[in-house]
């Protein structure tokens, strides 16, 4: 078809309905393409369900070609009225559009991931790996890709006019108009009434975020609020939002049916237990078991967590809603261990009633001025150990002595960091002396061949030794942050010293298989693996519910939410021109999601 347009009006008119077509059968190819989506996704298991992920499929990918045509293409129309030039380019962008879906695609299939910042840096740089030959052969796609865009471009133009009185036009932009729709108002009445077949694919697509309007429905009368939290209470209480265990625990190694006691001082550095300001503490790590290279699971309160559930920090929000105790506990539970918790604060933190130790008893303490609320804590876990029969038990003790270490006065003109270094060093001593009351009560109640001790701490504290402006805890995850002691008292084993990296994460596994007869992979239920276990391992985890930290010999990467990383050395000193390594980027990532189950 021969070109008559002479002015500029009839050119850009002329390009402006290529454009269209040219932009509706680049749908068609991503909508194919999306099918990959499809398939490595559960499928829903209600015909509603399956209604939503077809018209989910048919709008979200027409408005998102469509959309990248109206911000990109359609603007250039009026610039470019060259039609060979604009034609040109609209090729070049649609074949990247379509090479950079199919490497989202192969992503998701790999790692059930969509391409981030991180993830598509790093992805296309590391030699090697496995992901990246797939990807290489998607690569040899794109000049086939980009000649079939030229002959696609090429036929739309001469077929133009043919296609134009067809007026077909308008009723394929009627459907993907009301699909797109459609999808989003089914989602906001899915959302509201928690229907999971339909909420459980709100990622399946990249770039997708359905609509929610639970607050525009209330306030115009669509939705009870009542009624809502009394859904949201139901749903929390049958929905399986993380797999944990992933499989049914097996037990067929030897059960040690020995007492546990755990001690947590809050707050507590690794580099502390020396004689000179913890003689008690250090004492006790000469005649047991000593980690001296652990790490607590995050920089904050929720090290706690990753201790008891071995799995990293992002999943607490999902374990709290779901209502999961850790397995370790529910184990000693289903073994008529008795429970006894006791803490220096009555357990403050809304951490431990509603996640952690929920559903059990606290032992409530009525502190008075006549000693520390540690060493009454430590005083009243005694006259519970004295009350116990024949039946083991299991016993944690939170110290919070060193998280008010600021409160301590320190005499003399000193600069701030010394009078907090020196308010830190006497809270610890205290901390120390009230370990020794604990530990001399445990020698007077005769327990210690019975009982296995461990002395660890939530996380570190930080008095700027990495010069960025860093102070106490929950700002970055340096050594100084995250580096706690774990210091155990196992009864028949020899006295010994470990340097091999281990982490909060370990506990858990480490209890189940040695003490409580589990014969399960811990990758059935932990992110992490034995303590005894001296293998070699690429990293540790830690993090929050925000950020991740993958820790390795050399250096450790930070990863947020958005996908955005840092690579810092391993004195926590920024390396601007590096990338981390694909391997243990992966993984990590993976992990944070291995849990999860699949149908949400």
């Amino acid at each position: 078809m021969v070109d008559n347009g002479n002015t500029y009006g009839e050119r850009v008119s002329r390009l402006v309905g290529w454009g269209h077509w040219f932009a509706f059968f680049n749908i068609i190819a991503a909508m194919l393409i999306g099918t990959r989506y499809i398939t490595e996704s559960p499928w829903p298991e209600t015909l509603l369900g399956q209604f939503y992920l077809a018209i989910s499929w048919v709008g979200h990918f027409g408005f998102l070609v469509f959309a990248l045509y109206l911000l990109v293409l359609f603007p250039l129309t009026f610039l470019i009225p060259s039609r060979k030039l604009f034609r040109l380019i609209a090729v070049c962008f649609a074949t990247v559009g379509l090479t950079v879906l199919l490497i989202d695609t192969q992503a998701y299939q790999k790692i059930n991931l969509h391409l981030t910042p991180v993830v598509w840096e790093v992805l296309l740089n590391e030699e090697g790996s496995s992901i990246n030959i797939d990807l290489q052969h998607l690569f040899v796609v794109l000049p086939l890709i980009f000649l079939l865009q030229i002959a696609l471009s090429e036929w739309v133009w001469r077929k133009q006019r043919r296609l134009s009185h067809k007026h077909v036009g308008r009723p394929i932009a009627a459907l993907f108009f009301v699909s797109f729709i459609a999808g989003h108002l089914i989602y906001v009445w899915a959302d509201a009434y928690f229907y999971n077949p339909i909420t459980a694919q709100k990622a399946n697509f990249p770039l997708s975020y359905p609509m929610t309007a639970k607050s525009f429905m209330e306030r115009h009368g669509l939705l009870d609020r009542e009624e809502y939290l009394q859904r949201l209470k139901e749903s929390q209480a049958h929905s399986e939002l993380v797999r944990y265990p992933l499989e049914k625990l097996e037990f067929s190694r030897r059960v040690n049916s020995l007492n546990i006691l755990i001690v947590s001082v809050n707050n507590l550095r690794s580099d502390v237990l020396t004689s000179e300001w913890m003689p008690n503490a250090a004492n006790f790590a000469s005649q047991n078991l000593t980690f001296t290279n652990h790490y607590s699971s995050s920089n904050d309160t929720f090290g706690v967590f990753g201790l008891f559930y071995g799995l990293p920090s992002s999943y607490i929000s999902s374990i709290k809603m779901q209502g999961s105790r850790p397995i370790i506990l529910d184990t000693l539970l289903e073994k008529d261990y008795s429970f006894g918790l006791f803490s220096g604060d009555n357990f403050g933190d809304n951490l431990y009633g509603e996640t952690i130790f929920r559903g059990l008893n606290f032992t409530g303490i009525a502190f008075n001025d006549a000693s520390s609320p540690d060493t009454q804590a430590i005083n009243a876990w005694a006259d519970w150990v004295a009350q116990r029969k024949k039946n083991p038990w299991f016993s944690f003790i939170e110290l919070t002595t060193v998280d008010d270490f600021s409160s301590y006065d320190t005499k003399g003109n000193h600069s701030t960091l010394d009078k907090l270094q020196n308010g830190y060093n006497t809270s610890v001593n205290h901390a120390d002396e009230e370990l020794g009351v604990l530990f001399k009560k445990i020698e007077e109640l005769g327990i210690s061949e019975s009982t296995v001790v461990i002395l660890t701490s939530n996380h570190g504290t930080e008095f700027n030794e990495t010069k960025t402006n860093s102070w106490g805890s929950n700002s970055n995850y340096s050594r100084y942050q995250l580096q706690v002691p774990m210091v155990i008292h196992w009864p028949g084993k020899v006295p010994a010293t470990y340097d091999h990296r281990t982490s909060h994460l370990d506990l858990s596994v480490t209890l189940l298989q040695d003490l409580l007869g589990v014969s399960s992979n811990p990758s059935d239920f932990s992110s992490g693996q034995n303590l005894f276990d001296e293998s070699p391992r690429k990293w540790i985890l830690a993090g929050g519910t925000r950020e991740l930290a993958l820790i390795t010999n050399k250096d450790t990467t930070v990863i947020d939410k958005f996908g955005n990383y840092k690579l810092y050395d391993g004195n926590y000193q920024r390396l601007q021109d590096k990338n981390p390594t694909l391997p243990v980027l992966m993984q990590g990532l993976t992990e944070l999601q291995r849990f999860y189950a699949k149908s949400n």
